[in-house]
């Protein structure tokens, strides 16, 4: 597929290149993009679409980025009768590539489901369903440790409040233990959708609120996500919508979320070396309209990815040079 290129330029730095990952699809809306790189200069993306969020034609859907030009979008997986939520792509220390996603008739009665792939994303194995109680990350990518261990962040949504768990593997996401829950003091404010990253020897999990929070949240483990401190919240606003974050190589985090109070555009970058104090945001997307949602990981060359949900009609994916972030 033939790329539209769109350069946005940064305070005279590198240019942020900007792209869809396909101009059409069999599908009317699409939401909740996770992206991962599948060998040096490959990656796969994925997605849930089809009439509208929440209906039961709403299926995850697929494309590889290879030799500089996406694929045609695929479907990768459907349950019948009711809707599919927030894929997950990440891989497991033996290398295995992973893709956890959600199903059920709303967010208050998920379930989980898992497929993996051997050969970069070009196939996958049968679906696998979670076990009652187990969710797998919820939206964004885990942290897979050194030595293997996974910490993803999931969450439970239900009338009463939101609350982040973690889910804790050793053994390759084979079996899981839970950990949690991670609150905020007041528990009728609700918290979900944790990014978990390394600041040092601590694990830290960003965390979206509920507008009446106002703000991104963090908690933080020093026992390698065993256990985790209270919610507490940063200075960035969130309007309670979608963020994820990442760890560079050189220890700074960068942040992907829609700097604003209300709404979802527009949809910003800011960069942290301790992980408190950030810099003044990068603006991604400043138009009319939603830009949500974003996965951002960083690539074996340096570069950084993300991916974000253009106007709940495509996906839209930038490269951003770490010339492009400010120190």
């Amino acid at each position: 597929m033939k790329l539209a290129i769109f350069l946005l330029p940064v305070l005279g730095m590198a240019q942020i290149q900007q792209s869809f990952v396909y101009e059409k699809a069999p599908i009317p809306e699409c939401h909740a993009s996770t992206i991962v790189e599948t060998a040096p200069g490959e990656f796969f993306a994925s997605w849930f679409g089809g009439s509208r969020e929440g209906a039961k034609d709403v299926a995850i859907w697929g494309s590889r980025l290879s030799e500089g030009k996406w694929g045609a979008p695929v479907e990768i997986a459907r349950e019948k009768n009711m809707s599919t939520y927030n894929p997950v792509v990440f891989h497991t220390k033996d290398k295995k590539l992973w893709l956890y996603y959600k199903f059920g008739l709303s967010p208050k009665t998920w379930n989980g489901a898992k497929l993996s792939s051997v050969d970069g994303g070009r196939t996958w194995s049968e679906k696998e369903y979670l076990p009652a109680g187990l969710l797998g990350p919820i939206k964004n990518k885990p942290y897979v440790m050194a030595d293997g261990t996974i910490i993803s962040g999931t969450s439970v949504e239900s009338d009463f409040a939101w609350t982040v768990w973690v889910e804790r593997s050793t053994d390759n996401g084979y079996s899981w233990t839970k950990h949690g829950p991670v609150v905020y003091p007041d528990e009728a404010h609700g918290i979900i959708q944790p990014a978990v990253v390394p600041i040092g020897k601590t694990l830290r999990m960003y965390m979206r609120s509920t507008q009446k929070i106002g703000f991104i949240t963090y908690s933080d483990s020093k026992d390698g996500g065993k256990t985790w401190s209270s919610a507490k919240i940063t200075n960035l606003p969130n309007p309670n919508s979608g963020i994820d974050a990442v760890a560079l190589k050189d220890g700074r985090i960068v942040l992907i979320y829609n700097h604003t109070a209300k709404g979802r555009s527009p949809l910003n970058i800011a960069v942290s070396k301790d992980g408190d104090k950030w810099t003044e945001p990068i603006v991604l997307e400043s138009e009319p309209g939603e830009y949500s949602y974003p996965a951002i990981i960083q690539a074996a060359d340096g570069k950084v990815h993300a991916t974000w949900t253009w106007k709940r009609e495509r996906v839209k994916h930038a490269v951003i040079p770490l010339e492009s972030l400010p120190k």
